[in-house]
């Protein structure tokens, strides 16, 4: 039988891991006093940052909607007496049910701390840049106020699931309480839908799964019967990953990713074709951490702080996603700077395997995405792990870790390759609050609580 294991000890590339691998580290933080802000034995930097926060949300700053006791205390040391942020901070999150202020309105309940909408990264905010999309009919999937997050991103047709399902009631046929009394054709006729968006995980997921295969087999036209002629199929774009998340039960939950699994494999089912995406967006993709980076940089020059921000520290309690991604991001950086004026991109060579996504993203991060955003100033992205999430310390780990490295299930999504490199986190500490510790001891940063800018 397979088994989930934790991160063998064999991958920790000579940190002092000792006998107990990961859930060692972990549970040897939690029982270290970290040293106060700055206090590094060798004097203090001056007070302008040149590093900012990445921080995930489910898993370091909430289970489900309960905050982590850890998330306030952290955000204590990160602002000042006037309530600013004395470092960028971005928060990077994998859901994709609500707008972006929604997210900020309820972060800034949780956290005490006045946080605007331009600090948050959702899953679906790189579709503002995939602009060709935007003057099509779609068809995007999730829960949430769909209509409002489409069109706060640029698509000006969407039509949501169950607009179709009204329009054809004939096509949703798995709960018999729901199918149609009477028959009847529709009254009006769709445009023909031209993409498919999976913003997240559905209520309904037969509703779903079956109107999304139905609109990849009739080439956009639902109502009209499935033909084989119709690979390949219509543009599919992503958000979320994720194939499950951490919230109030004592064991993940299924995500959006799991969601995914089921729609490849059912189109491979009836086809006997791969699904392709156009884009996959959310963590660990490229593209959400290249957004992340900008809003950093913009909050550095709203704070006229001279120093470039050079160091991004992304915080996360998932292997898969959170290191996976910033480890990734970290690996295109230190290969866009050993190639100073090259066009080749990182994450097609060493995450997408043989498959076409990443081919795609590339395109259009080169046509569009760089066109909009300021030229990057950090060179590197160091990822920490905190242990209140989906990453258990305390599942065991087995004696022989050369079985365990051939008994990993990877939880990535199919178009990234395992690379047991990317899931090693360069830190492990108990929760967030032991991260911020840590990060300013690293940097050498004594906050100055009266400071407002530099």
């Amino acid at each position: 039988m397979r088994r989930v294991l934790p991160l063998p000890r064999s991958w920790l590339g000579g940190r002092p891991a000792g006998p107990t691998g990961l859930r060692g580290l972990c549970n040897a933080a939690a029982g270290l006093a970290a040293p106060p802000p700055g206090d590094s034995g060798g004097g203090t930097k001056p007070n302008i940052p040149t590093f900012g926060f990445l921080f995930d949300i489910d898993g370091v700053l909430v289970r489900g909607k309960t905050p982590i006791p850890a998330a306030q205390k952290a955000f204590k040391k990160l602002v000042n007496s006037q309530g600013q942020l004395l470092v960028p901070v971005v928060f990077v999150t994998n859901a994709g049910n609500c707008l972006r202020q929604k997210k900020a309105d309820q972060l800034s309940h949780i956290l005490g701390v006045p946080i605007s909408q331009d600090q948050v990264v959702m899953s679906h905010s790189p579709l503002r840049m995939f602009k060709r999309y935007h003057d099509k009919c779609v068809l995007v999937s999730g829960q949430g106020p769909l209509l409002d997050i489409a069109k706060y991103l640029g698509f000006c047709q969407p039509i949501t699931i169950d607009i179709l399902r009204e329009t054809y009631p004939l096509l949703d046929m798995v709960d018999h309480d729901r199918r149609p009394k009477v028959l009847h054709l529709p009254a009006v006729e769709l445009p023909k839908i031209e993409a498919v968006v999976l913003f997240g995980e559905p209520v309904r997921w037969e509703t779903n799964l079956q109107l999304i295969i139905d609109v990849l087999l009739t080439g956009g036209c639902p109502g009209k019967p499935h033909h084989q002629a119709s690979h390949p199929h219509i543009p599919v774009l992503a958000c979320n990953m994720d194939l499950m998340w951490m919230a109030e039960a004592q064991s993940p939950r299924f995500g959006h990713g799991t969601f995914m699994v089921c729609l490849e494999n059912i189109y491979k089912k009836i086809t006997g074709k791969e699904l392709k995406y156009e884009a996959l967006m959310g963590k660990p993709s490229e593209l959400t951490y290249q957004y992340a980076e900008y809003l950093i940089r913009m909050q550095a020059a709203q704070r006229h702080w001279k120093k470039p921000i050079q160091t991004l520290y992304a915080i996360g309690d998932n292997l898969m996603t959170d290191i996976y991604g910033a480890n990734l991001y970290n690996r295109y950086l230190e290969e866009k700077n050993s190639r100073k004026g090259s066009k080749g991109r990182i994450q097609a060579k060493v995450a997408a395997g043989t498959r076409s996504a990443t081919i795609s993203q590339d395109d259009e991060i080169n046509h569009t995405w760089q066109n909009e955003l300021a030229p990057a100033t950090v060179t590197s992205c160091r990822s920490v792990l905190v242990c209140t999430g989906v990453y258990n310390p305390h599942t065991e780990v087995p004696s022989d870790t050369r079985e365990s490295i051939t008994e990993t299930v990877f939880h990535g999504h199919r178009d990234f390759r395992f690379d047991p490199a990317l899931v090693e986190p360069d830190h492990i500490v108990p929760d967030v609050d032991a991260a911020v510790d840590l990060i300013y001891q690293l940097e050498n940063f004594a906050p100055n609580q009266d400071t407002r800018t530099f």
